[in-house]
């Protein structure tokens, strides 16, 4: 196996850990949807997504480690306390609803917090920050119904932030 096809084989398989990593966020954002009309958390005034999803940990949650990507290089998380003011890895999609199932809910961090036009850079390209927890690999969206998808680094369609919904990376 030459360095590269094994560079892409421990790739691949930080995808598939990053898929299941935000499977595992969902359950925790299903049943914060339960309890609050079908809307996932939302934080007035929020800056990054750690900001959105800190009250997720411990009450919906103890778990941590699945808010660390593991290509991401960022450190781990003490379990079951709030990261509030620690780095995650993911963006979110703050004001997004059950309903709109279609839609991404979180992802890898993203190239830059704006609306993703089809074609257009949504994960780093170059392998370089912001957006590069696969580096130039893509990345993964977990959509509001629990799906969890691998995306290139160029958008596949439009990712647009209808009224009220706003993209959160995480800190830098």
């Amino acid at each position: 196996m030459t360095f590269g096809s094994r560079t892409r084989s421990r790739q691949q398989k930080q995808l598939q850990q990053c898929n299941r990593n935000l499977q595992s966020i969902f359950i925790a954002l299903d049943i914060y949807a339960n309890e609050h009309e079908g809307v996932f958390p939302v934080v007035t005034h929020a800056q990054s997504s750690e900001a959105a999803l800190a009250g997720l940990v411990p009450r919906y949650t103890s778990t941590t480690s699945a808010f660390i990507c593991p290509g991401s290089g960022d450190r781990e998380l003490p379990n079951g306390e709030s990261f509030a003011e620690r780095k995650i890895s993911y963006a979110y999609y703050m004001g997004r609803r059950r309903a709109e199932g279609s839609e991404p809910v979180m992802s890898d961090e993203q190239v830059d917090a704006l609306p993703k036009i089809k074609g257009r850079p949504l994960f780093s390209t170059n392998g370089k920050g912001p957006g590069n927890n696969h580096k130039n690999g893509g990345g993964n969206l977990l959509f509001a119904d629990g799906r969890a998808e691998k995306a290139p680094a160029l958008a596949p369609n439009s990712l647009l932030l209808t009224s009220g919904v706003v993209l959160l990376n995480p800190k830098r």
